[in-house]
């Protein structure tokens, strides 16, 4: 009798137990994400890539020698592997923004819509191309030969590495898809869109501005393209003015704070000051965004920067400026400055014909700059020999590079680009490993092993996975 009592009670706890119902369901957890929120997180997180400053991801301004360190010297010097930024920006890019959008495209498509406008579904599928394009872009201009065409694919983990020359070409034709399908009376991603807002007419000017950066990246590689694709783009309409800028709000504090003053302020560090480089030629500017850029902390109009790539302690040398340890200080992917710079340069490099001379767009871009930054004296500055375009030493390139360089203190990858494209200003050999500023990134560490035949085809169709090899449009 107490065999058939512990058998009854075995089988009734089995029967009981096989069916657990809605037990292993969390009802908290999200089973779908609306396109808007991945949309809004691939934002968030191309802005963060672009603006961050820690060692570990972004050392971009070490690159372009507007920063230094002053305690750890082995970034500074380009060491790319210990800290493996190539991986982190890489796995950023295709995990964390690529793969957003991507996702927020497929629910688009395959939702029913709802009784959404098609012109707000059309608008939403431009925005995610033109952030696309703005990724890929970096990524090729980062890197070189990257995965494109099987990047996404997650049943395919040994991705090629698709031509970095063919991908801008494809990228170029996805964005000029992406502007022609946008209807500027008609919204978008609304809230939920942290650059405009849902202005579909802002995010057509930051499209074109983006694809007129692009043509001036490909101007001595491909000059035929690259003045059809700047004659559109200043045709269609580039950004007017600073009320124009791609700019994310970062808020007053974490998890939403700019990462500059995470890295600066939030840490309790004290890493970063800026480069004697950067210093000493504004000082010798007698730049008004000097005291923007830099604290007077060594005493009033006292200024020096720590010499780049050695130890300078930061007590002893200038420190940041005020504008960069404030939380809330906005991350910018492009800006009316830069464009004006790009105005310039499309019309002396033969590309386009825009409103104009070069010099006005180059006196646009500075005055628009230091507007930007919140300094005066943009007439008596463009006045000085050494700044006036038609006076200042060495060729329109250098003149050029040198305003665009110090304009993009903060934004360390297109300063970067700016020397790789005009070799102004002159930057130092580092003092410790004895090289030049990067070429590009080289792979992530783990790419032999992850993908060895991808990598091994991309290495080769780049000269070798060096510093030293060169993008398709950086010739020498």
């Amino acid at each position: 009798m107490k065999k058939q009592i512990i058998l009854f009670l075995t089988l009734s706890l089995t029967i009981s137990c096989s069916d657990f119902g809605d037990l292993n369901q969390d009802p908290k957890a999200a089973t779908s994400v609306p396109p808007e929120t991945l949309y809004a997180n691939a934002t968030r997180n191309l802005v963060d890539l672009m603006t961050e400053s820690s060692v570990n991801t972004n050392i971009f301004r070490f690159m372009a020698q507007s920063w230094t360190s002053t305690t750890y010297t082995d970034e500074p010097n380009y060491d790319l592997k210990v800290r493996d930024q190539p991986g982190d920006h890489w796995d950023t890019s295709y995990r964390d923004i690529l793969r957003d959008l991507d996702e927020s495209r497929k629910v688009i498509n395959a939702s029913e819509n709802g009784g959404i406008d098609p012109a707000v579904i059309q608008n939403q599928l431009a925005s995610i191309s033109i952030l696309e394009v703005f990724t890929y872009h970096v990524l090729v201009d980062v890197f070189g030969d990257v995965p494109f065409t099987q990047a996404l694919d997650i049943n395919n983990v040994n991705p090629m590495y698709d031509d970095d020359a063919a991908i801008y070409s494809a990228i170029s034709t996805q964005l000029n898809e992406a502007i022609n399908s946008i209807d500027v009376n008609a919204g978008s991603f609304g809230a939920s869109d942290y650059l405009y807002g849902g202005d579909m007419a802002g995010f057509k000017k930051f499209a074109n501005s983006l694809k007129l950066r692009m043509a001036v990246r490909i101007a001595r590689v491909d000059a035929g393209t690259a003045a059809t694709m700047a004659s559109e783009a200043i045709a269609s309409g580039v950004f007017e003015s600073n009320a124009d800028n791609a700019n994310f709000q970062y808020l007053d504090g974490s998890p939403n704070a700019n990462p500059v003053w995470t890295d600066l302020v939030e840490s309790g560090r004290q890493d970063f000051i800026p480069s004697d480089i950067v210093v000493n030629i504004m000082v010798g500017l007698d730049d008004p965004r000097i005291p923007i850029f830099f604290r007077p902390n060594l005493g009033e109009g006292v200024y020096k920067g720590g010499a780049y790539g050695e130890n300078a302690p930061y007590a002893t040398h200038t420190n940041l400026g005020d504008i960069f340890h404030e939380p809330d200080t906005e991350g910018i992917l492009m800006d009316y400055p830069e464009v004006s710079f790009l105005l310039a340069e499309a019309e002396e490099l033969g590309l386009a014909d825009p409103a104009g001379t070069p010099e006005e767009n180059y006196n646009a871009a500075v005055t628009a700059s230091l507007e930007y930054w919140g300094a005066e004296g943009a007439a008596a500055y463009l006045a000085q020999p050494n700044v006036a375009y038609a006076t200042a030493s060495g060729s329109w390139q250098e003149t050029v590079a040198v305003q665009k360089w110090i304009h993009l203190f903060n934004r360390g990858f297109e300063a970067w680009t700016t020397y790789r494209l005009y070799g102004a200003p002159d930057l130092k050999t580092t003092p410790f490993s004895n090289e030049q500023s990067p070429r590009r990134y080289t792979y992530p560490n783990d790419e032999p092993s992850v993908n060895g035949p991808g990598y091994t085809a991309g290495a080769s169709a780049m000269g070798g996975d060096e510093k030293t090899s060169r993008v398709f449009w950086d010739v020498p």
